[in-house]
């Protein structure tokens, strides 16, 4: 069992590695079949990943397509049972145009012997889609951020 604070330790290496582009060892955190899941996702994109290799596949266009910077993580819960929910910031900036937004982001991870089974991500989809200039230009630029989509 993962304690509590070694959750929390879990989740906030796992943002240091996204925004330093190290998106192959966050998929390692995740267990063979984890779930990337997006409720609200940008127009265009999917709502849910599973399995490594669809992970790998959405967030390669991640790493290539967006510059982000999180804060540290504000946990609302970290418990035994391997579930957190921590709220937190990014300032990030879409390559493709250079277009900058601020975006809030709520997770729910749930942890299965310290890796990664379900990690659904909240945040805003509208502020990437203003970032590439608007709707119509996201929709536009969207085949050429991730063209197997």
């Amino acid at each position: 069992m993962t304690s509590p604070q070694e959750l929390k330790d879990l989740f906030t290496h796992g943002l240091d590695l996204l925004s330093e582009g190290r998106i192959e060892e966050w998929i390692d955190g995740f267990t063979e079949d984890g779930i990337l899941e997006f409720p609200y996702p940008a127009w265009g994109l999917p709502t849910k990943m599973q399995g490594r290799e669809a992970l790998l596949t959405q967030m390669t266009m991640f790493r290539e397509q967006l510059k982000v910077e999180f804060s540290e993580p504000e946990f609302y819960t970290a418990n035994e049972d391997g579930l957190v929910i921590a709220g937190f910031t990014g300032e990030c900036t879409l390559i493709a145009t250079g277009g900058q937004y601020h975006q809030t982001y709520l997770s729910v991870v749930r942890f299965e012997q310290g890796r990664i089974a379900l990690f659904r991500d909240f945040w805003n989809p509208s502020l990437v889609m203003e970032a590439a200039g608007g709707e119509l230009a996201w929709k536009q630029i969207l085949p050429t951020l991730a063209p197997s989509y």
